[in-house]
């Protein structure tokens, strides 16, 4: 397989990931009955004033775009993960299920939480064990769809 066709697949493998991923926090939100996060909305807004962008319009306006804005935010880095995924299986790598679900994890993990606390919005030494399983059980989840969607895409070898 072609590392380009190897980065094509991951990201498909990501975007299965990450609509996995939204699916499960979305459930966890109607069953405890939780508000969505506000980090990516936050991040959003940090990252503008940072780089000294105005998000245009009036308040409601700017506030909706800052609104699509932030999940998009999410889906960048899934499929960005998913594409670092799909080049390393390009180039050979192919270990097993659940190695590589686990490694996809961590890395949607390191990719989302790790701005976050750059940023000074989040900072998980503080977390809950709740914040944690919030956390946590939708990336575990990422993992194991975009790891199986990359293997499944794989050519017959």
């Amino acid at each position: 397989m072609s590392l380009a066709r190897g980065i094509l697949r991951g990201a498909a493998a990501g975007a299965a990931g990450t609509t996995a991923l939204n699916a499960v926090t979305y459930l966890d939100m109607a069953v405890r009955g939780r508000p969505a996060s506000s980090a990516p909305q936050t991040a959003v807004r940090t990252i503008a004033g940072k780089l000294g962008v105005l998000i245009p319009d009036d308040d409601e306006t700017a506030e909706n775009r800052v609104a699509g804005l932030g999940p998009m935010l999410g889906i960048l880095t899934g499929i960005g993960v998913g594409m670092v995924l799909g080049a390393a299986r390009g180039t050979g790598w192919r270990p097993a299920l659940p190695l590589s679900a686990a490694i996809a994890a961590l890395g949607a993990m390191v990719g989302s939480d790790l701005p976050m606390t750059g940023l000074g919005i989040s900072d998980a030494r503080h977390w809950s064990l709740a914040d944690w399983l919030s956390d946590a059980v939708p990336h575990v989840v990422f993992g194991l769809v975009a790891a199986a969607v990359a293997a499944a895409t794989d050519p017959a070898d």
